[in-house]
């Protein structure tokens, strides 16, 4: 319980009343050249270690919602489905994850334009917390329609009612993707066929501020004239002048969209995970951008404490870590969900980046 109150302390992930450390999330989706779709995503947190863990949950794992005040007085649930997450802080609060159907479901940090209903105790057998969200319905659904349904009777709300929101990531095997945002306490599905998710402002928004970059095309811009003089390239990649280059969210979704679209498509699904995290390199945060001066920034290799990747076709989750560099995977169809134990393991199980001597002799 301590952990949980440092945590809303901390502002981790939803935060509105410290200063702001980096809570930056890119999400991007790749197809292979037969159209499967991997999904990856980057998470963000500035301001102290996430300790994060992968948890393997089977068949019939029980759990109970927090509610305002960090009880555990919320909705019970119970696992129908299998799954891997990835959490943050908390075994709890899996903050990105697969299941054994192939549905995929995230949080990413929405600072400012979402606001959930006001929590009432008397629906506190339906009420769901906003970080325990991506576990239940990994447990329960397994595909978008499914989630879309399973929502319409719950009530989603914070932990603690001064934070901000998060919004959500789903989709399935079929290539099928949503985001939902709740505003003004009501639930907002968007289909999201572009398949990239940052932060705020809303994902409307988002799409709409991509007209601004119309501009933009992959190549080289050629050269032409002005007046009486020439005027030509520096070097490759001019079509993309202008992308913009900060780690705001509107900034980092533009970058994540071009990117994206001007990928090759992959012949495998391996070679798409690949590719998704050759991307999401260039949305790796640096520790000490974010943090303002004369303040102390923390002792951490990156902000960008991981980045993963999901193959719901294979069922395969990657990841690696601002740890170690290394993908790992795993794969959902070597784990027998009716049989295994609940598990939670650190992603590290060293902490420092591994450096590998070249032996020349």
């Amino acid at each position: 319980m301590k952990r949980l109150i440092h945590l809303l302390l901390a502002g981790l992930l939803c935060g509105v009343f410290l200063p702001r450390p980096a809570h930056a999330c890119t999400g991007i989706t790749l197809h292979t050249a037969d159209s499967l779709p991997i999904l990856a995503r980057t998470i963000e947190w500035g301001g102290s270690d996430l300790n994060s863990q992968y948890v393997i949950v089977p068949r019939g794992y029980a759990q109970q919602s927090y509610v305002p005040g960090g009880t555990t007085d919320g909705m019970s649930f119970r696992a129908r489905y299998g799954y891997v997450g990835l959490a943050v802080e908390q075994k709890e609060f899996v903050a990105e994850g697969l299941n054994e159907k192939g549905l995929s479901a995230g949080l990413f940090y929405f600072p400012g334009y979402g606001a959930y209903e006001t929590y009432d105790a008397r629906h506190r057998q339906t009420s769901i917390a906003d970080l325990q969200l991506v576990s239940w319905i990994l447990g329960s659904c397994a595909t978008v329609d499914e989630v879309k349904t399973a929502l319409e009777g719950v009530h989603v709300v914070a932990i603690d009612p001064r934070a901000s929101t998060v919004h959500w990531r789903f989709a399935d095997p079929t290539g099928r993707q949503v985001v939902l945002e709740i505003i003004g306490g009501k639930l907002h599905f968007y289909e999201n066929p572009l398949g990239v998710l940052t932060n705020s402002p809303g994902f409307e928004w988002q799409l709409t501020n991509l007209n601004n970059y119309v501009n933009l095309f992959p190549g080289s811009a050629p050269a032409q004239q002005l007046g009486g003089i020439r005027l030509s390239q520096f070097g490759a990649g001019s079509g993309f002048l202008g992308i913009p280059g900060d780690v705001t969210p509107p900034s980092r979704f533009v970058r994540a969209a071009f990117y994206q679209a001007t990928a090759p498509r992959a012949k495998s699904a391996e070679g798409a995970v690949r590719q998704c995290f050759q991307i999401l390199n260039n949305f790796d945060i640096p520790i000490g951008i974010e943090v303002s001066r004369g303040e102390q920034a923390p002792d951490l290799p990156s902000a960008t404490q991981w980045t993963s990747a999901t193959d719901p076709t294979h069922r395969v989750i990657y990841y690696r870590t601002m740890r170690n560099s290394a993908i790992r995977s795993i794969d959902l169809t070597r784990i027998d969900f009716s049989r295994t134990a609940y598990r939670a393991v650190p992603l590290d199980e060293v902490r420092e980046q591994p450096i590998v001597p070249v032996d020349v002799q």
